[in-house]
């Protein structure tokens, strides 16, 4: 019997090294059983998740664990017996989460130790480069991959082929291959997991892209807020080297590639490749004009070539699989699967793999549970800062660039913020574009300034003091914005609040001309009121109100000083007798 606890930051956060250390301490007394690790299998929501292989089959998934639970666990394993630990069983429902999924580029995620090259290799890893390198020429794997109709997946949806192509055919020995897994998006955190839960089929997919572009130089630029991912990143290089998988005349072969790790600075403008490649060149991280493009021109003005890493996860399978495999899946003009971040207001929140062609509702409802506490759906964020909110009416719309494209929102790298009534739009439409202005590098006019004058504006509209005009001069900026920004961080910047005024235009409305927040979220324009037949005169939300507003004597109805008030609501959440609402 093997146990192996699920180790990615998301089960460490939820308390895994203690999970492990605790059973590390006990399993000597048990003859028979070890101890392994491996990453994040996807159901973030259940973590920690500790489970359990006989002969290479899983024999027990156990969720939700404690360090308390360990000896628990030990002895159910050692007697094969789980009746005493039927409590910490996963249950079928949330095995449906991961039954719904076709899992290409996690297909490793969660099943194998990612810092053990030799897990890798046991899985069938490093044979896409043995075949390739074996037999295969670059305009082969090239026609592969065109079969597969592989898109960048982290958010353009360029044909794969077509950028790899261009880079071959640019003159000059010196080409670079570069990935992308500077992932800034709020709610987004699929790179991060494969990075950290399957390191190597990232190395292999770029070694296949760095042999077909004719680059002898990799770089992955991930951003230093992923210090365990960079960790098992640089091992799984250093591993890779050792097995003569980098380096020199790899495999005997007379190709040769090394690959280094960049750590950047956590800019969400370095996420746009011509930025990214300033800041590899130890320049501010700002957007070049194009063309030329990175294929002709990138890094050190050498042709160059970048894809994110989910893009090439996907590589190993296509090629090993054939392209027909990959293209067999999802629709006519989105081919394969995609990864998204389940997040918000969500039952079942961590990562998903669905082949395209799926509805939102088969994610949001079918794997991930709807929202919590059964609350109304209200909307979904698609594509982070650089998206936009798609409603409840629009719940079966078909997940591929075209369709999520003709919503106002984009694929993006991933990220599914889901909401519920609870959620004020143009406070959500604020949140995103507080971090778009925030993150613009200033280079251009149109995202620096139009930006913060949305901002302003938004911010007016929802502390109440919107006006006449407010909501149409917003239009007028977001499509100023667009057209005139220089980069997809400006250029998309206005999506959240054009979505948001598209489909919730109400809301907007409400703010401005009846000063309310629909939602009842935004703080200055609600109040809360104690109704004088229900309240008992307890005195407990007068005694807990961090600002002395609530006033009253004992055993009599109480009232709150509304210009003291500071919105907190802590007196709703105290009140025993629902004797005060908030308005």
């Amino acid at each position: 019997m093997k146990i192996i606890v699920g180790q990615g930051s998301c089960g460490i956060a939820a308390g895994a090294m203690k999970v492990y250390n605790s059973i590390e301490d006990k399993i000597s007394a048990f003859e028979g059983v070890t101890l392994g690790i491996t990453g994040c299998i996807g159901m973030c929501y259940l973590e920690p998740i500790v489970d359990v292989y006989e002969n290479d089959e899983l024999f027990a998934r156990f969720v939700k664990v404690k360090e308390t639970d360990a000896e628990r666990i030990l002895n159910a394993v050692s007697s094969k017996n789980l009746d005493e630990v039927s409590d910490l069983l996963i249950t079928d429902d949330d095995k449906a989460f991961l039954s719904q999924q076709t899992r290409i580029a996690l297909r490793n995620c969660g099943i194998i130790d990612p810092t053990s090259i030799d897990a890798y290799i046991n899985a069938g890893g490093y044979n896409a480069i043995k075949k390739v390198l074996s037999g295969m020429t670059q305009d082969d794997v090239i026609e592969v991959i065109k079969t597969s109709g592989l898109a960048g997946r982290g958010g353009a949806g360029f044909p794969t082929w077509f950028k790899w192509n261009a880079a071959k055919q640019s003159e000059g020995e010196e080409k670079y291959l570069i990935c992308n897994a500077d992932e800034g998006d709020p709610g987004a955190f699929m790179d991060r997991a494969v990075i950290e839960s399957d390191p190597h089929t990232l190395i292999e997919g770029m070694l296949i892209g760095a042999y077909t572009i004719g680059a002898k130089e990799a770089v992955v630029y991930v951003r230093a807020e992923y210090p365990l991912a960079i960790k098992r990143l640089q091992k799984a290089i250093e591993d890779a080297k050792a097995k003569n998988l980098l380096g020199k005349n790899i495999l005997g072969t007379d190709f040769s590639c090394e690959m280094r790790i960049k750590a950047g600075a956590g800019a969400f403008v370095c996420g746009e490749e011509t930025a990214l490649i300033e800041s590899l060149e130890g320049e501010r991280g700002m957007p070049r004009l194009k063309p030329p493009f990175p294929a002709q021109s990138g890094y050190w003005q050498k042709p160059s070539n970048i894809n994110n890493v989910e893009t090439f996860a996907n590589v190993a399978w296509i090629i090993n699989n054939g392209g027909e495999a990959f293209a067999a899946m999802g629709t006519e003009n989105s081919k394969g699967t995609k990864v998204f971040a389940l997040t918000g207001k969500i039952k079942k929140g961590g990562l998903v793999e669905i082949p395209m062609g799926k509805t939102l509702r088969d994610v949001i409802y079918g794997i991930g549970g709807g929202n919590k506490n059964d609350a109304e759906f209200k909307a979904v964020q698609m594509g982070g800062p650089s998206g936009g909110c798609i409603p409840g009416e629009l719940l079966d719309t078909v997940i591929d660039y075209k369709a999520l494209g003709a919503t106002g929102a984009i694929m993006g790298s991933g990220g599914m913020v889901v909401m519920d009534s609870s959620t004020c739009m143009p406070a959500m439409a604020k949140f995103f574009l507080d971090f778009t202005a925030k993150e613009s590098c200033g280079k251009c006019v149109p995202c620096r300034i139009g930006t913060k004058r949305m901002l302003e504006i938004l911010t007016r509209i929802c502390d109440g003091n919107g006006k006449e005009g407010d909501i149409e001069l917003l239009e007028e900026l977001c499509l100023a914005i667009k057209d005139g920004a220089l980069c997809g961080l400006g250029q998309t910047a206005p999506n959240p609040v054009l979505t948001t005024i598209r489909y919730f235009r109400n809301e907007y409305e409400a703010h401005i001309n009846d000063k309310k927040c629909p939602a009842k979220e935004c703080s200055n324009l609600i109040t809360y009121e104690i109704d004088a037949d229900r309240c008992k005169g307890c005195t407990l939300c007068a005694k807990k109100c961090p600002a002395n507003a609530i006033s009253g004597e004992l055993k009599n109805a109480h009232v709150i000083n509304q210009d003291m008030c500071i919105k907190c609501g802590q007196c709703v959440t105290l009140c025993k007798f629902g004797a005060i609402s908030r308005n």
